[in-house]
């Protein structure tokens, strides 16, 4: 019993006795996916798709928006600002356009924020804005004395170039830098000025149709009748005064132009209407000027109108030391 060994005794003092087993290696066993629920699956993957549609959404609208405020204005973002505006605004154009007109005021829209940017497009907007709201005013009353504008009001393409064609000529000399920074103010002064000229011929008239109590004809102070060509009357010509300022105020807030500037502008437009008048009561429907319509007396007169702002910012640039 002396002659035990350590082995004998750490295995006796063990309560216990655990075979020792043989270690044997097994494969590894083979991973089998669960089976998924065919409705699961099909709603995973509708998750999936949903999210790269908004993720492309999100990256069209995103690179829109780059596109429309860059800065100066692109032909790309010209034509997608226009375009979104048009679409916004389409209840509006409809009164006061017919669709060949709607069209044509596109383009005068996409060009003049390919020259002027967001603010030259605001000035034409607010230019339609009034005077088709001056259009409107008592048209049934226009329309029972034969004085109204042609399909109530609804002006087509003709009339927008008619009322556009100077400021589209400015807007093409500021795009293509004809004359160079020492002119491109001038282009900038010419398109207000030609807005502002239209704007109150189209309220003088409208307003003095509407309202106007006694109309005179320009080169005779003889009283006519409201409508007759190169009329005017107190109220439609007060009017028009009020209109073009408006619009001249409004550039000097967007920055177009200098606040003497608006001076200009508001003499340039009253200068141009008044020679519109005399175009039309002394040429205007008479024998051997047939081929006069209103639309030609249109671009006549904010023709006036621009280059007279242009001539007179000039002179009083060489005049001032």
């Amino acid at each position: 019993m002396a002659k035990l060994t350590l082995h004998s005794i750490t295995y006796l003092s063990l309560p216990f006795h655990f075979p020792r087993k043989p270690i044997t290696l097994s494969p590894k066993p083979k991973f089998t996916p669960p089976i998924q629920n065919p409705l699961v699956l099909r709603n995973r993957v509708t998750k999936i798709m949903y999210s790269s549609r908004v993720s492309s959404f999100q990256d069209a609208i995103g690179g829109a928006v780059a596109i429309v405020q860059s800065s100066p204005a692109t032909w790309e973002s010209s034509l997608l600002s226009n375009l979104l505006i048009f679409l916004l605004g389409s209840p509006i154009l409809v009164t006061g356009l017919s669709f060949s007109g709607i069209l044509a005021a596109f383009l005068l829209g996409t060009l003049t924020w390919r020259a002027f940017g967001s603010h030259g497009f605001l000035l034409v907007a607010a230019f339609f804005v009034i005077g088709t709201a001056a259009t409107k005013v008592k048209i049934m009353q226009k329309m029972e004395e034969g004085v109204a504008e042609k399909k109530r009001g609804r002006r087509g393409p003709e009339s927008v170039i008619g009322s556009s064609a100077a400021g589209c000529v400015c807007s093409l000399m500021a795009i293509f830098g004809v004359g160079g920074a020492a002119f491109s103010q001038l282009w900038r002064l010419g398109f207000v000025a030609s807005f502002c000229t239209k704007l109150s011929d189209t309220v003088s008239s409208e307003i003095g149709k509407a309202y106007g109590k006694t109309t005179y004809l320009i080169t005779t102070f003889k009283i006519v009748p409201r409508g007759t060509e190169g009329a005017v009357s107190v109220e439609g010509t007060l009017a028009g005064i009020f209109a073009a300022l408006v619009l001249a105020f409004l550039s000097f807030l967007l920055g177009e132009i200098g606040l003497h500037e608006v001076v200009i502008c508001l003499l340039a437009s009253q200068l141009a209407n008044l020679g519109e008048s005399l175009i039309g009561a002394l040429l205007q429907d008479k024998k051997g000027f047939e081929w006069l319509n209103n639309d030609l007396v249109n671009v006549i007169n904010i023709s006036i109108g621009s280059i007279t702002a242009v001539l007179m910012q000039q002179a009083l640039q060489n005049w001032t030391p």
